[in-house]
């Protein structure tokens, strides 16, 4: 029986202030889980405590510095008595083409969201084996998956990401842990509306086979399935595209070809 007033299920979001993370608390929390947030944006984090009060534990982190996610692991298990559940969402992108892309920026990209991920996830691993359980899912993305026109960093950090996933399940399976990854296809978060002209809508549009971008929530009840041993117990090393069937789309119909809507 768990220990009275400790929490059912507890969870760290990583970067976890606005779009997919964001949708991603809000859900764990309708679903009685006691959630910790780590995001380095200092600005983000008073939005959060703004938003959510003492709800939901939140601390400013950078997510490469090793030691310190370390200490922030450890303190959220100390304080709700557990750790279930990470989300490994804190992540950058860039939108260049080979040429035009700095080695300093690779670098930087790879940093955050390849290493990031594997600090937390390390760190939180290590906690859940001592504990006898626990899930882990970390942000791919479609463009890990295919190649995108500009995404030579962004692309080669979300496949490694999936790769890690996959390695990371077989490590822990053992000490009943596992880990799986949402690759997202195209969301509609306030960055991707101010990064997608209608130009690139239209293409994005035409290759999704159900015609429209998905809302955070989407992918956030996904996330959620995945970190649910109720839901998801026999799951581990998956990755998961959320992306209205881009991942599976061969030759399509032209727009033209579509039949009119009533």
């Amino acid at each position: 029986m768990p220990n009275k007033g400790r929490p059912l299920r507890a969870a760290i979001v990583t970067g976890g202030a606005s779009g997919i993370e964001l949708a991603t608390t809000e859900r764990l929390l309708a679903s009685g889980w006691s959630v910790a947030v780590f995001d380095c944006d200092e600005t983000a984090v008073a939005k959060l405590h703004n938003a959510f009060g003492d709800k939901v534990r939140v601390d400013v982190l950078d997510v490469t510095d090793e030691a310190a996610a370390e200490t922030a692991v450890q303190n959220v298990a100390a304080v709700f008595g557990r750790l279930d559940g990470v989300v490994n969402s804190a992540g950058i992108g860039i939108d260049l083409h080979v040429f035009d892309t700095p080695v300093s920026q690779f670098r930087n990209v790879l940093d955050i969201n390849v290493t990031g991920t594997f600090i937390i996830g390390r760190a939180a691993a290590r906690v859940m084996k001592d504990q006898g359980a626990g899930a882990i899912v970390n942000i791919a993305s479609i463009a890990g998956l295919r190649g995108f026109k500009g995404r030579v960093a962004y692309g080669a950090s979300k496949g490694a990401v999936a790769i890690l996933t996959q390695v990371m399940a077989v490590d822990l399976a053992r000490y009943s842990i596992r880990v799986n990854a949402v690759a997202p296809g195209p969301v509609d978060t306030p960055l991707v509306q101010m990064m997608h002209p209608a130009a690139v809508r239209r293409a994005v549009l035409h290759h999704t086979p159900m015609r429209r971008y998905a809302v955070p929530d989407e992918i956030a009840t996904a996330i959620v399935f995945l970190l649910d041993s109720t839901q998801s117990s026999f799951v581990t090393g998956a990755i998961l595209p959320v992306d209205g069937g881009f991942t599976g789309a061969g030759l399509m119909e032209l727009e033209e070809e579509l039949p009119k809507k009533d």
